[in-house]
């Protein structure tokens, strides 16, 4: 599951870490971005074979969809079924995208309500969700490009707080997964390694999806502590 994550990086910093081609796209960080909202979204321009850089919607509507007011939209994708559900598998045959983060939410049942946590690399480096895109034409004319989040079994970090996670692409893995070369995007549908990330608990500000700014990520006193080694110039609830 992943229904709220941190994309703060400049679309500056974006373009130069997955050497996307076209213009800069204008958007303000965010570190709660939340469905039906524009997000930065990488994917492989089958022409000129350039990365571009693109602002979709987060929730999928399929090419196919007849009334807009009553599709659903779903936000994340089981990487396990993609393949096989009239909604994703074209999606997932060629039109493959990474969607870049910083940080991303969880929630755990807790006797007093559910308490948030975020979820980073161990190293400092963006995050690479693997995603799905779709176009969807309305009767104007006018298309509408949204996405989703596919996810898989949760590793031993993330089973602490749920039984999925979002796909997180290595970078090794960028080409393959955007359809730059040959390879198996089934291969990539895993969980990350179990050291790759670590995740700790914030405010339950984050809840509401008007609260946003750096506070977000705050570690508050909780039962999951961040590790000691953080790396320096990432993401650091310390």
């Amino acid at each position: 599951m992943c229904g709220r994550y941190a994309s703060f990086l400049s679309p500056q910093a974006v373009r130069v870490l997955f050497r996307t081609a076209n213009p800069l796209v204008n958007l303000a960080p965010s570190w709660n971005v939340a469905p039906s909202q524009a997000a930065m979204v990488v994917r492989h321009h089958p022409e000129t074979g350039d990365r571009h850089l693109d602002l979709l919607r987060w929730g999928l509507i399929p090419h196919f969809t007849k009334d807009l007011k009553t599709a659903r939209k779903p936000i994340n994708a089981r990487s396990e079924t993609a393949g096989s559900s009239g909604m994703f598998r074209g999606a997932l045959a060629s039109r493959r995208c990474l969607v870049p983060a910083d940080a991303f939410y969880e929630w755990r049942a807790m006797a007093n309500g559910k308490q948030p946590y975020a979820i980073a690399r161990r190293d400092g480096a963006p995050l690479a969700f693997a995603g799905l895109w779709e176009g969807w034409r309305a009767p104007d004319g006018e298309i509408l490009r949204t996405f989703a989040i596919l996810t898989t079994a949760a590793n031993a970090t993330m089973s602490e707080l749920h039984d999925r996670m979002p796909v997180i692409v290595e970078e090794p893995d960028w080409p393959v997964w955007l359809g730059e070369v040959d390879g198996s995007p089934t291969e990539i549908m895993r969980p990350a390694g179990d050291d790759v990330l670590h995740l700790w608990a914030v405010s339950r500000a984050v809840n509401n999806v008007r609260s946003n700014g750096p506070r977000l990520l705050d570690a508050i006193d909780g039962p999951v502590a961040a590790p000691a080694d953080d790396a320096a110039g990432g993401v650091n609830p310390a």
